[in-house]
């Protein structure tokens, strides 16, 4: 599995034998060849006819850490609107070259009708082209690896391959890191900013990695509770790959093999970082932990503890859109009700498993009333 013609192969062979789909995965990894050669060539010319470019240094990322469904997405495309750095869109992960994305960009309306992004539910997750994104999918586009593409294919497999995922195992971040740093540089000089802000949920087995590679990054870790993050990703992933091969038709045997390893692969996330964290690995002056919980009901007092930690300004304008934020969220109740039974899980499993979770993230706690938003 350490080249990307056999993780081609395992994706055929899961399609073929899961969803008896012969054709279409030919078909699409001819059309990731071709794309791959011309990202390369557009990436060459990158540098001619983009000078700034020599120039760029993504070398203080804000970088969003933790689970899906933890907020990430509010909190990243909230960061990126306000100024705080710039996020890639799921186009920029796509066509990195920025001379690619100057052809392409005219023709994003029909290229959204072959979009990955399609088979979102917008309820769950509202994505497009234009969306910024989490920066994982630019690794799975670009080296069919990762913990998505174990979800979305490899899960399937006979043999679970969950531990390829582990750094313990195999570390990736070097290939990794240095993709993303290609890619950060060119999202700098499209948004013309100073620094990025992303989203990597991969991170929370890598952090210390990480962390050694870009000695001035900032990170936000975002804890939610299990018991909503677990059947919530499940519901989320499911949907995906309900629309695009029909999963809940499949087999009972195979649903349940493919839940079991998801769950397993979720705690494992977590897992790794309450490691690293509890043993001194992760330099905690450089981490800032966002609860789901705090981020719903007192929005206003975390931002404020956040741009101390980030060294941005709380100007007037950001204050008072961060107070009708507030207001917002805590008038929000998400319209999504989980059966955990039906991602074969009982509260009492979760909760187990993820004892440690709970007592290092998640102790109870008393949220302070409201800022009045007045600067």
């Amino acid at each position: 599995m350490d080249n990307i013609l056999s993780r081609m192969g395992h994706v055929y062979r899961v399609l073929r034998r899961t969803f008896a789909v012969r054709v279409v995965p030919l078909i699409v990894a001819v059309v990731f060849g071709i794309l791959r050669a011309l990202v390369a060539m557009g990436m060459a010319l990158d540098h001619l006819c983009f000078p700034k470019l020599r120039q760029a240094r993504a070398n203080r990322p804000i970088v969003l850490v933790g689970n899906p469904r933890t907020g990430t997405t509010f909190l990243q495309r909230f960061l990126a609107d306000e100024g705080f750095g710039c996020g890639m869109e799921l186009f920029m992960m796509l066509y990195p070259s920025l001379v690619i994305q100057k052809v392409f960009r005219p023709f994003l309306p029909l290229l959204e009708k072959v979009s990955p992004a399609k088979f979102h539910a917008t309820k769950a997750h509202d994505t497009n082209l234009s969306s910024v994104e989490t920066d994982d999918v630019a690794l799975l586009f670009r080296y069919l690896d990762g913990f998505f593409f174990y979800a979305f294919f490899l899960a399937f497999d006979e043999a679970d391959h969950v531990l390829q995922f582990d750094p313990r195992v195999r570390d990736t971040s070097q290939r990794d890191l240095d993709w993303l740093d290609a890619l950060w540089r060119r999202s700098l000089v499209l948004h013309k900013a100073d620094r990025n802000v992303a989203k990597l949920f991969s991170l929370a087995v890598r952090l210390p990695q990480f962390l050694k590679r870009y000695p001035e990054a900032q990170v936000l870790y975002m804890a939610r509770d299990p018991l909503s993050i677990i059947p919530s990703t499940m519901s989320l992933v499911t949907g995906v790959l309900d629309r695009a091969f029909g999963f809940w038709s499949l087999p009972e045997q195979v649903r349940k093999r493919w839940l079991d390893r998801v769950y397993k692969g979720m705690i494992l996330l977590l897992e790794r970082f309450h490691e690293e964290w509890s043993s001194g690995a992760i330099d905690k002056s450089r981490v800032f932990i966002v609860r789901y919980d705090r981020m719903m009901a007192d929005f206003e007092g975390l931002m404020d503890e956040m741009c101390k930690f980030l060294g941005h300004e709380m100007t007037p304008k950001l204050r008072e859109t961060v107070a009708k934020l507030g207001e917002k969220q805590r008038k929000y109740e998400s319209e999504h009700k989980y059966n955990l039974e039906k991602y074969s899980l009982t509260e009492e499993q979760v909760r187990r498993d993820c004892a440690f979770f709970y007592a290092a993230f998640l102790p109870p706690m008393a949220f302070p009333a409201p800022t009045t938003g007045k600067a």
